[in-house]
């Protein structure tokens, strides 16, 4: 691993709530720096809130709660590092990864050291497939994703040339063959199947080629930064090319990489939690810190909410004990109600489509 990415590793301790040394360290894991960093930000200040509000309401099992802020720059190697860092400060949860690619190795040593993992936006199924029992998330899975993408392409544009890219990474690529596979089912073969590579600055020889193969509608597996650019190079082509993707759009950033070109891309994502009662009064507060909390901010939340009501009903900070928990009560969040199955998964799942507009995201109508 380079010493550039090495030293990309950082570890923001942040005391909330009260002056006293905090008694229980948390941590948080995701893509502080990086293409991604927008998400980061989302999960460390909706994790950071969570910490702050529990710890004005008297902490958990008595003890303030401490927060520690890891950079896994979404690359499997620095999450592996990241998740030893944490567990030699001594956490008792890891409020991460965002990216499969970093989750799923990072499990591992979680488990070891057992560490409850809580991840907010990991979606590719294998990280609740492994059998740990120290795992879980609070969104839903790709298999799951895949089926809703899949039925809507098939139902909207199943008489038309359809291609499917990806980025080749656990998540993108796995998001794709979730949504080929529901698509095969529906009986519509894609014109196009391939990889593309991420981190470029252009995308318009890749965008040419859909073009001069007569491509309607444009699925890809990856994350914001390559969609965006791959949507201003049709457009700046005034090619009318249908985008159509998954969870990575769930940031407002999205837009301010295509500008006026996200206008009309779709893509799915959980049902939106700013939109849930419960959520009104931590997202007005959020927006008088003129932070919008789009996309992971409230799900990083309520991440923190979920391991703070399983400590408490288990009266225990012993991993067992909080897993038994997490496993067996039903806990009241940001995002609403919420359990998990005997994998870590939710019990349920909501997909739903999301529409650019007017430089924001909206719910499909």
């Amino acid at each position: 691993m380079c010493s550039s990415i090495t030293a990309a590793i950082v570890a923001l301790v942040v005391s909330l709530g009260s002056p006293a040394r905090a008694e229980i360290l948390i941590g948080a894991a995701g893509p502080v720096t990086g293409p991604l960093a927008w998400i980061g930000e989302q999960m460390q200040r909706g994790t950071e809130m969570a910490v702050a509000d529990i710890n004005a309401a008297g902490g958990v099992l008595g003890q303030q709660v401490q927060l520690i802020t890891v950079d896994d720059f979404c690359d499997p190697e620095q999450a592996v590092a990241a998740a030893h860092k944490l567990v030699a400060d001594g956490v008792v949860l890891v409020v991460g990864h965002y990216c499969s690619q970093a989750s799923i190795p990072a499990s591992k040593v979680y488990e070891a050291a057992g560490i409850l993992q809580i991840s907010p936006g990991s979606t590719n199924p294998l990280l609740t497939e492994q059998g740990r029992a120290n795992v879980f998330r609070v969104i839903g899975r790709d298999d799951a994703q895949g089926v809703v993408a899949g039925n809507y392409l098939a139902d909207h544009w199943g008489d038309r040339k359809i291609a499917i890219l990806h980025d080749n990474t656990t998540y993108g690529k796995g998001l794709a063959d979730e949504t080929r596979k529901q698509l095969k089912k529906r009986g519509v073969t894609e014109a196009i199947y391939e990889a593309f590579t991420p981190g470029k600055n252009d995308y318009a020889a890749e965008i040419s080629a859909l073009q001069g193969a007569g491509i309607a509608v444009l699925y890809v597996g990856g994350y914001l930064p390559e969609v965006a650019l791959m949507v201003r190079a049709s457009r700046d082509r005034a090619y009318a090319l249908q985008l159509v993707s998954g969870d990575g759009m769930a940031s407002e950033d999205f837009a301010l990489i295509a500008g006026s070109a996200a206008e009309g891309t779709l893509f799915t994502f959980s049902a939106d939690p700013r939109r849930v009662p419960q959520a009104a009064q931590v997202v007005e507060r959020f927006r008088a810190e003129n932070f919008e909390p789009a996309g992971y901010t409230l799900l990083s939340y309520s991440a923190v909410q979920v391991w703070s009501q399983a400590v408490k009903k288990a009266g225990s900070l012993r991993p067992q004990e909080v897993i038994a928990s997490m496993r067996g009560n039903q806990f009241e969040t940001v995002m609403g109600r919420v359990d998990f199955d005997d994998k870590g998964d939710l019990t349920l799942q909501s997909w739903i489509w999301y529409v650019w507009k007017g430089g924001e995201y909206v719910p499909l109508e």
